[in-house]
């Protein structure tokens, strides 16, 4: 009886709580629907090809290939630039009778998808010549077959022996010339085999999608960490009393808010140091880039995290409603934020990302570190999280007056 009459209790407590019962039951089914949008419109990736100086049949054959886009270019140095730019996912150079491809190689999915275009339009467009080759030699065997006919019946005719010798010679002749130009044909097709030569801009041929994900992911528990632990230091603040003692002097609002993000914010530093050198030595992330530009993005992106992690922790009246914040803030910034990619996505579900902190931070350390990007170039992914900093360090001021009015 007094388990059953602790059960009650509980359940009890459970049913006040209108809002964790909201976040048990509406979290799981928002993030259900989340992942079914994402991956029921994102099955293909396209991809962007430049050539240079490569035969037009080609062009056409590769294009011919769904979700790939060909784009030629006059020189490889305004390929590369466009490379460069990240207009166009590889180049395919024609040397002779060699090719030569670049591969930005920022995404391993593009760079099989672009293999395996040229590979099915080289086999398209050899085929093609085989075929016009076999017509060629077709033709050629039709017209001898008929001239040694001619001969024949001239022999006939004349009943000769000089004749049939002549025939005989002539038809030796014939026999001579087909092989040949059997020969030559086949020497020919041989010929065409191209070499291949592939060069990678970041990584080399056994660089995976992980290498992709890394920077994000990176990024990502910086965020979640320094957002799980601010909040829940802070809910500590205030369900002991300690926050409310604070309120009751006369310290500004915004003096306490600051005061508690600069001291964990101390602590967001110290992590997001050891987080972008672990993941950069210990699993060998290639950097190309500059390194103290990838851990200033990273300490920008653990300051938008702590500002977040203390205002939700104004709405949370324990810590059990704390981590029921997760489904909802943190589970969508993995979604968005690049590790899935966005590009065949419908526009409405690409404009949700544009409310995602942490897409930002991915995109600028993904551009230093895979191509090599000054931090100065991504001036508009650093003011939208400064931008971000600034408005919810404002709300968690405005946040405060629910527990003091000055």
């Amino acid at each position: 009886m007094r388990t059953i009459a602790i059960m009650n209790r509980v359940l009890k407590e459970l049913f006040r709580d209108k809002r964790t019962l909201a976040l048990m039951f509406l979290a799981p089914i928002l993030v259900m629907l989340l992942m079914s949008v994402i991956f029921n419109t994102n099955s293909t990736t396209d991809v962007n090809v430049g050539t240079v100086a490569v035969t037009q049949k080609l062009n056409q054959e590769m294009g011919s290939i769904k979700h790939v886009n060909v784009k030629t270019y006059a020189t490889k140095r305004a390929a590369k630039k466009a490379l460069a730019n990240e207009k166009i996912d590889a180049i395919i150079k024609k040397n002779g009778n060699n090719y030569s491809l670049t591969y930005a190689n920022t995404d391993s999915t593009k760079t099989a998808a672009v293999k395996l275009a040229f590979k099915n339009g080289l086999t398209a467009t050899s085929i093609s010549q085989l075929k016009s080759a076999l017509k060629k030699s077709t033709t050629g065997m039709v017209k001898l077959q008929a001239q040694l006919q001619a001969m024949q019946k001239q022999q006939v005719a004349a009943k000769a022996p000089t004749n049939a010798t002549a025939a005989a010679v002539a038809a030796k002749q014939a026999t001579a010339t087909k092989a040949t130009a059997t020969n030559n044909s086949t020497k020919s097709t041989s010929q065409t085999t191209p070499k291949i030569t592939n060069h990678y801009v970041y990584g080399d041929k056994d660089t995976g999608y992980f290498a992709k994900m890394l920077p994000i992911l990176m990024g990502f528990f910086v965020f979640f960490f320094v957002f799980l632990i601010s909040g829940m230091a802070l809910l500590k603040e205030r369900t002991t009393g300690t926050l409310d003692r604070l309120l009751a002097t006369p310290v500004k609002r915004s003096a306490i808010v600051f005061g508690y993000m600069l001291s964990y914010g101390i602590l967001a530093v110290v992590q997001t140091i050891v987080i972008v050198l672990v993941t950069v030595w210990l699993l060998g992330m290639e950097v190309v880039g500059n390194m103290v530009s990838v851990v200033v993005v990273n300490l920008l992106l653990a300051l938008v995290a702590l500002a977040f992690g203390i205002l939700l922790s104004t709405f949370a009246n324990s810590e059990f409603q704390m981590m029921q914040f997760i489904p909802l803030v943190v589970i969508p910034q993995v979604f968005f934020s690049g590790i899935i990619p966005l590009d065949s996505m419908a526009d409405w579900v690409k404009d949700i990302s544009y409310i995602i902190p942490l897409k930002y931070s991915g995109d600028a350390v993904s551009d230093i570190i895979m191509r090599g990007t000054s931090i100065f170039n991504e001036g508009g992914n650093l003011l939208v999280l400064l931008a971000f900093l600034v408005v919810l360090t404002v709300l968690n001021v405005v946040g405060l007056k629910r527990y003091r009015k000055v």
